[in-house]
């Protein structure tokens, strides 16, 4: 242990950070636990805190300070300019281009060079439930999780390639509160026959205004989650791009884990982005009416970037096109694509300069009362980056509108709520199982509008596979 006290001392007294090591002399502590935090300590970048702090600072004075009525050229905020699709076009050569976009997705899939990529750092707290969010059950008579929804799409879409099972890596970004929890539920179903890769979220320190570190015991300091852009840090501390080159993976599709009708590894939408030779994608919902509160894509100082609907003012807000439709609505659902090449060459270097301030109560250790204090007024800074942050570096961005009814059943709210729940959510998956049977040629009977119809997703991926349905009865509710 000597070694690496002397190691994290250095380290700490280069950054200014000596403070936290106050208590490792003191004798009543036990040696592991001592151990334990030196450890913890020495992960931290701690050379790096600083600028991460200044940069995060000066955005937020700058965000303090905007005025829209004076808006520099590089900060004006614009329709998205770039390339974009939408599949819920009724024309033809259009349709016959998404058509080939799909097939260009499945040859990736089959050449290997795909890989899906899932956030399932959140727990199921707001859904009154005690486990990670992806563990839970939204109803249906399967009794699935999102979890097994996911692995069974992902399974079926190897098999629909002709290159089996695993044909599809499946990585997974926990949090340090689930990893245990996630991995040994994925162990018990023997990972829902897929090849699954873990890797947890990372964590940094808390930090006072003037950038110290906060320790919440005497040995132990408070620490958060980085946010959902801690993806891009978490994939190369734990080699996930790395690993990604060496099975010749070319093309990534992230995507959050509340979303009951998700499908990874969309060959459309993976396909649609390699034909437009894009280096970064957004899969897209748009808006339904202006006062939707979702984040859109948009330009800023001619570079891509997500918008707060609250930093849109109400006349961009309700602008509407030739075509009627919101010119500030391709809302945003966090499901994205990304090329490897992108990633490693492009984001990882500029990973410093994507913090943001997040003002909070933290609890911090008390040495004169000898306790932990909880404070009644925000003492503190978490520091947080959001997946999109990269957005702007991207050169060629393209962006894929998807037909709502089919791709976006959140499950964020407990029970019984109006929308984004597990009841909206079973409800919206049944519907496109009804519509399923019923494009397949199907006649619908008996409760129609039941909650409780499901086609299995290694019955069908998107709706194919159904044709011995043609012509025939089926009663609601049903399983297939």
């Amino acid at each position: 242990m000597e070694d690496l006290l002397a190691s994290v001392t250095k380290r700490c007294e280069a950054a200014g950070q000596s403070h936290i090591l106050a208590h490792v002399s003191d004798a009543t502590i036990s040696q592991e636990d001592k151990l334990s935090f030196l450890k913890s300590v020495d992960e931290i970048p701690l050379e790096k805190l600083s600028d991460f702090l200044k940069s995060a600072l000066d955005e937020e004075e700058k965000l303090k300070n905007f005025d829209p009525a004076n808006v520099s050229a590089e900060e004006q905020i614009e329709p998205f300019s770039g390339m974009s699709a939408t599949t819920t076009t009724t024309d033809a050569a259009q349709l016959e281009s998404l058509h080939k976009s799909h097939e260009v997705g499945m040859k990736a899939v089959q050449n290997g060079q795909v890989a899906a990529l899932l956030l399932a750092g959140g727990q199921g707290t707001r859904l009154g439930f005690d486990g990670p969010k992806g563990m839970y059950d939204i109803g249906l008579p399967s009794g699935k999780t999102l979890f097994e929804f996911m692995a069974e799409r992902i399974q079926k879409l190897g098999q629909l390639s002709g290159k089996g099972d695993k044909a599809i890596p499946f990585y997974i970004m926990t949090s340090p509160l689930n990893h245990k929890v996630t991995t040994e539920y994925f162990a018990t179903h023997d990972n829902f026959g897929i090849d699954v890769i873990f890797f947890p979220q990372g964590t940094l320190p808390a930090l006072t205004p003037e950038g110290k570190m906060i320790l919440e015991t005497p040995t132990s300091l408070a620490v958060a989650p980085d946010g959902n852009g801690g993806i891009y840090p978490a994939m190369v501390k734990h080699g996930i791009i790395s690993d990604m080159k060496a099975r010749g993976i070319k093309y990534i599709h992230a995507f959050g884990v509340d979303n009951a009708l998700v499908k990874p590894a969309d060959p459309t939408f993976v396909g649609y982005c390699i034909s437009s030779n894009a280096d970064c994608g957004n899969k897209v919902l748009w808006k339904t009416s202006p006062g939707e509160k979702v984040g859109v894509v948009a330009s800023k100082g001619g570079k891509p970037c997500i918008v707060e609907y609250s930093d849109i003012s109400k006349e961009m807000s309700e602008r509407r096109g030739e075509d009627g439709r919101l010119v500030f609505g391709a809302g945003n659902i966090c499901n994205h694509f990304y090329t490897i090449d992108f990633l490693e060459n492009v984001v990882v270097p500029n990973l410093g300069n994507m913090y943001h301030v997040a003002r909070k109560k933290i609890p911090h250790y008390d040495a004169e009362k000898k306790e932990t204090v909880k404070p009644t007024a925000n003492n503190g800074i978490k520091l947080e980056s959001f997946i999109f942050d990269v957005f702007p570096l991207s050169v060629k961005m393209a962006v894929l509108d998807v037909e709502r009814k089919d791709e976006f059943a959140p499950v964020k709210n407990p029970p019984g709520t109006d929308s984004d729940s597990p009841d909206t959510a079973r409800m919206l998956f049944s519907n496109v199982a009804k519509d399923w049977l019923t494009k397949a040629g199907a006649t619908l009977a008996g409760d129609t509008k039941s909650d409780l119809c499901e086609v299995h997703p290694l019955t069908s991926y998107n709706g194919e596979g159904l044709d011995q349905w043609k012509g025939k009865r089926v009663n609601c509710p049903f399983t297939v």
